[in-house]
């Protein structure tokens, strides 16, 4: 299996002083996704959880939303490996009777680890594919409020245990991270990829495998900015409020602001941005809004 890190040599610049030495440095792999032996997508990723990335990978595609969907997933080789297993790429197996979309078995997909997958940007993909409704303000599903109900002080609080649960990046300075935690600010898990898209399907397919789905509970919390697709894989796995370190994209708000999801940019320190879902913060006052 490919490793997370690389060494190689670097020539360093300190002021003028010249001088050479190993730097440690987030590896990259491609990884070809094959659905029942078909291939689907490849994606450039840090090598680790391939399965999760996998399966979460395929939640977002509205494929899989069960454990029970999921017969198993194996490494394979390539045609141009000799035979041999690169540990680059899966085959995803589906259970006995779960139906794959057109959406799946018409197209062959490519992914990078900059901007996930190209060309899907469509509010009615995600409307007709998600399994699982995230309550809107003007309609929640429960008439006592959101399931989930945050304090602007926890959120805030989120990125500094992001950081500090990120170790590869502390040694690369190179990754993405994603991680879900509770309404209380407890970290349920993280995950690290050179994609953002990529940490976030490692956290819904592992969340899959055990039979977590939907993250109605949850609050996914993201380093970078907040893209349609990183809305789109929340909405899918049902979480319920998505933030992020920086901004968001405009079809991300329009999504959120179609589905309930809440959406938070430049959270940094006590500050943020709410562009929607604002029902599920428990906001002390209404001053100084336009």
């Amino acid at each position: 299996m490919g490793r997370v890190t690389e060494r190689r040599r670097v020539l360093r610049i300190r002021d003028g002083a010249v001088s050479t030495r190993p730097d440690t440095l987030v590896a990259e792999e491609p990884l070809e996704i094959r659905l029942n032996g078909k291939p689907l997508a490849i994606t450039m990723r840090t090598p680790g959880d391939d399965f999760a990335l996998a399966a979460g990978f395929l939640v977002s595609e509205g494929v899989l939303g069960a454990a029970e969907e999921l017969a198993n997933i194996v490494y394979c080789a390539g045609a141009t490996d000799g035979g041999s297993n690169t540990y680059n790429i899966v085959d995803v197996r589906l259970a006995p009777g779960v139906p794959v979309p057109d959406i799946a078995l018409e197209r062959n997909v490519y992914t990078t680890s900059s901007c996930g997958l190209c060309g899907k940007a469509s509010l009615d993909a995600v409307r007709t594919t998600a399994r699982w409704s995230i309550e809107n303000p003007e309609e929640p599903d429960d008439p006592a409020g959101p399931r989930v109900r945050l304090e602007p002080s926890v959120l805030s609080s989120l990125p500094d245990t992001l950081r500090a649960s990120q170790r590869v990046f502390e040694r690369t300075g190179g990754l993405h991270a994603a991680a879900l935690f509770t309404a209380e600010g407890e970290l349920l898990d993280v995950r690290e990829d050179v994609g953002r898209h990529n940490a976030v399907d490692k956290l819904v397919g592992r969340a899959l495998q055990q039979g977590g789905l939907p993250l109605r509970d949850s609050v996914l919390m993201v380093s970078g900015r907040a893209s349609f697709e990183l809305a789109q894989k929340a909405v899918m796995a049902g979480i319920p409020v998505l933030a992020a370190v920086s901004a968001p994209s405009s079809l991300a708000v329009d999504l959120a602001a179609e589905t309930g999801l809440t959406l938070v940019g430049f959270l940094r320190g006590s500050s943020m941005n709410v562009y929607a879902g604002e029902h599920r913060l428990a906001l002390r006052t209404t001053a100084g809004r336009a």
